[in-house]
């Protein structure tokens, strides 16, 4: 097992957003976080991440207890996360965003060679600064900068969204490549068709708590408890 949820809570100061969630997403495969506005998606996200403390539980990355890091070291341990809205440093080139990647676990020069590799379009665009790039190419460069860390999990926030559908296939076409890597991905998007293209299982969640986790075939075959989940 790569990325372990044990039973966490969260939530903002006295408000508590996630209660008791678990879920696990081995090496080499793709699980969807499906859920309404406000069940609790990005607060999850943040909270493996280490951006919102734990009220309880634990977030485990092969074995180690990563929750009880500091926010700054949850990368250096091997997470990667592209925050839904991309959060790029906009007055950087493509080049020093890829290079803060890099230098966040000491990432050896030939990995930015093979994230290039991936997104050809960021070497075209390699000198410019982050805030002139389409927003296709910006949210080509928070998954490059997040891939840069070499991650044993990926979390990625809505990283379809508001994207022209070449760009959705680029980016769903990288996403399918670390998973046959053997990285573990978090996924959450809102997309039916863009889940049940490249998902292994979707887990739902509804009020801050885990509802069913489901493979992705049933769900082809079945979509009322998309319907339940999320009222489409």
């Amino acid at each position: 097992m790569m990325l372990k949820l044990e039973s966490i809570s969260a939530g903002y100061g006295a408000a508590q957003v996630l209660r008791e969630v678990s879920l696990d997403v081995a090496a080499g495969e793709i699980v969807c976080l499906m859920g309404r506005n406000g069940a609790g998606k990005t607060t999850a996200m943040r909270s493996i991440m280490g951006l919102i403390p734990l009220m309880s539980g634990h977030v485990l990355l092969d074995g180690s207890d990563v929750s009880a890091l500091p926010a700054y070291q949850v990368p250096r341990a091997g997470i990667g996360y592209v925050p839904q809205g991309r959060r790029l440093f906009a007055g950087l080139s493509v080049a020093q965003n890829l290079e803060i990647g890099m230098r966040a676990r000491r990432s050896p020069p030939g990995v930015l060679e093979e994230v290039l590799d991936l997104f050809p379009r960021l070497r075209e665009r390699y000198r410019q600064p982050a805030q002139t790039l389409s927003g296709g190419e910006q949210q080509m460069l928070a998954t490059a900068r997040a891939l840069c860390l070499q991650p044993k999990a990926l979390l990625l926030d809505e990283p379809m969204e508001g994207l022209q559908p070449s760009m959705v296939g680029a980016i769903r076409d990288v996403v399918v490549q670390m998973r046959a890597q053997g990285v573990a991905i978090l996924l959450v998007e809102q997309r039916i068709d863009a889940v049940l293209a490249i998902a292994d299982r979707v887990a739902f969640i509804e009020n801050g708590q885990r509802g069913e986790v489901v493979p992705v075939d049933a769900l082809r075959g079945d979509r009322a408890l998309i319907s339940r989940y999320l009222g489409v």
